[in-house]
């Protein structure tokens, strides 16, 4: 085989290929992202879809001066392939390598970072109306799945482009799934345009007038084809209608056809959207086959695809499975989610619970939105979308939720350090966020069974709640085959003490019992406590150890800055108790993709950490011990 990719050093290289060349590079990086990534894990089959997309972009464009815009940016591993970073690649995802995401400050290359779907269309008009005022000439390109048009943002910066810049490419990368199939109207109006019979056949045509003669005799063709769509769906296609001139649909793995399609577009002088249709995880059997194109998952076998399978059920399939329980004692019960039905495992709801079960598409702000509305009609929504992605919901969970007192529960997967995903997946502000909002309840589980007796509290509560629970397994505990209602509010202690007081929240309360475990072989009595919620806060029980203990320790999977840790202080101030609190939690920083228990250890979030803070208070203790000792005597 040809070892075209190993010498591509810049988009330069690209440049100086010939098409039949290229089209070996494209087989090269297929391969090279089937046995990479299955090492690895991560976005195997929208790189894969993508590939000959990438490759005349760069062929035709150059950056860095041009800007390429990526919506989501997890199917920009073909971009980094192509701009120096090919024997880096092996490190994707891994503790201190290459980020799966765009990162502006990994490569020049990399002009806009991303992790959440519908940002392309907003930060690429942003660009070009930047160029325009600095009078520059460059071209930005912004590459859009069409999942990405089922968010609102998207259509916020169409109703803006044309009035605001003559030059900007959109691509819209049209293959039919997100994480799983796409939802609602704009995915059917996609079809209708894709599958025109008409189309089809002067498609067939364009094609080959590329290969026997080139650009222009194709486009014309092309256009013929764009307008026979248009009839079939109607008068004036949506695009246009927002004053874009539209272009396609065309084979997104055609590479001639893409090059002289892009050499055209570069020339206009006006907004302009390219449609191409590709197939996600193309030249991967395994990826065809499985029903979510495998989006997004670890590490794999490069043959058959399969993935090591998980002994222990994680805490989305508990809270899917305790779901299902839920919605079959009461038909008021409701599944929502934002094109997420994988991740959160909501699909283990749907086909028990069909018409319960609700994908509104990558639309986070409308899904919640849309549980309001139930709650206001008596029905009970379980709105799960993870902790990252509820943040773009902000608003309407203070405005329709919360102001209104519906009893809407937020299921926020990801509760926590992400992992491999990095920052744009950390689910580290949730509590933050929340808790200063009236009327909500929030909650955090230690274990799969907590989590159940969680979900079951939540359905009897009659306002608002949020649960969050961490990405991946938990310590293995037994779900009981009936769930227990918690008191709203209330901490559990699970081991006395007298001297040192440990509220351990939710993942943190292994820590927290070995830093009990090493506070006694100090001599020190340790009580550990689970608080269970982050809001309300257990103030009588914050009292007693307060006034009892010399030093209160916090442990929490999430940022200090306004975490659980900063509201039992505020419960202390509020008391009038001036008891020393160590708090143990992730910094006021963005934290880096790795592995949960490396980032835990650089960043002190261990017992040792924990231990080592509290040097000074602890002396002062240790000290009184003695002084009593002799006094004793």
């Amino acid at each position: 085989m040809s070892h075209f990719l190993e010498s591509i050093n810049s988009p330069a290289d690209v440049k100086r290929l010939t098409i039949p060349q290229l089209t070996e590079l494209a087989a090269e990086i297929r391969l090279r992202l089937i046995q990479s990534v299955a090492k690895t894990g991560g976005h195997i089959g929208p790189n894969l879809g993508v590939v000959e997309l990438t490759i005349a972009m760069h062929y035709v464009f150059d950056t860095p001066s041009d800007s390429f815009v990526f919506d989501v940016s997890h199917q920009a591993y073909v971009h980094k392939l192509l701009t120096g970073r090919e024997r880096q690649f092996h490190t994707i995802r891994q503790p201190d390598g290459l980020n799966g995401f765009m990162l502006r400050t990994e490569s020049e290359h990399d002009s806009y970072g991303a992790g959440h779907a519908g940002t392309a269309l907003s930060a690429a008009l942003g660009m070009a109306v930047a160029r325009d005022l600095s009078g520059g000439k460059e071209h930005i390109v912004a590459l859009a799945g069409d999942a990405a048009f089922t968010n609102g943002i998207s259509f916020e910066a169409l109703n803006n482009v044309a009035a605001q810049t003559k030059r900007l490419i959109i691509v819209l990368n049209d293959n039919e799934w997100s994480i799983d199939k796409n939802v609602g109207a704009i995915a059917e109006y996609f079809h209708k345009i894709a599958t025109n019979a008409t189309y089809v056949n002067l498609h067939d045509k364009a094609v080959g007038l590329v290969e026997k003669f080139g650009g222009k005799a194709a486009l014309h063709v092309a256009r013929r084809a764009e307008e026979a769509a248009k009839g079939l769906v109607g008068r004036g296609m949506i695009f246009e209608e927002f004053g874009l001139s539209y272009f396609g649909p065309i084979d997104g793995h055609n590479l001639p056809l893409l090059i002289e399609t892009f050499k055209f577009l570069k020339a206009q002088n006006k907004p302009v959207v390219l449609h191409a249709i590709t197939q996600k995880g193309r030249g991967f059997q395994p990826a065809l086959e499985g029903q979510k194109k495998f989006h997004g998952l670890g590490p794999y076998h490069p043959e058959t695809g399969e993935t090591k399978p998980n002994a222990q059920k994680t805490y989305s399939e508990i809270f899917a499975e305790t779901l299902v329980k839920l919605a079959d004692g009461n038909d008021k019960v409701v599944a929502i989610t934002a094109a997420m039905p994988n991740g959160t495992a909501l699909d283990l709801f749907r086909p028990h619970h069909p018409t319960r079960y609700f994908d509104v598409g990558i639309a986070e702000e409308h899904a919640v939105i849309f549980a309001a509305g139930m709650a206001t009609k008596g029905y009970k929504p379980f709105c799960a979308i993870y902790s990252t992605f509820l943040q773009r919901a902000y608003d309407q969970i203070v405005h329709d939720v919360c102001l209104q007192n519906l009893p809407v529960v937020f299921c926020m997967d990801r509760g926590g350090l992400s992992g491999d995903d990095g920052p744009t997946h950390h689910g580290l502000f949730d509590i933050s966020y929340l808790r200063n909002v009236p009327n909500l309840v929030h909650m955090v589980p230690r274990d799969e069974d907590h989590l159940a007796d969680m979900l079951y509290t939540a359905m009897l509560h009659p306002g608002p709640c949020a649960i969050r629970y961490p990405r991946g397994t938990g310590p293995a505990t037994p779900v009981k085959p009936q769930p227990q209602a918690l008191e709203i509010g209330r901490a559990e202690v699970l081991r006395e003490g007298f001297d040192v007081a440990i509220f351990a929240l939710g993942a943190m309360l292994e820590e927290g019992e070995r830093l009990a475990e090493m506070l006694e072989a100090q001599g020190l009595s340790a009580a550990l406590i689970d608080p269970q919620f982050a809001k309300p806060i257990d103030a009588e029980c914050v009292s007693r150890y307060a006034r009892r203990c010399g030093i209160l320790f916090t442990l929490e999977d999430h940022v200090l800055a306004g975490g659980f840790g900063s509201a039992l202080l505020e419960c202390l101030s509020d008391l009038d108790l001036p008891t020393p609190v160590v708090r143990i939690g992730w910094p006021d920083a963005f934290i880096e993709h790795g592995r949960v228990d490396a980032l835990r250890l650089r960043y002190g979030l261990t017992a040792e950490a924990a231990l080592a803070k509290a040097e000074a208070h602890l002396r002062v203790l240790q000290q009184e011990h003695q002084h009593r000792s002799m006094a004793a005597r």
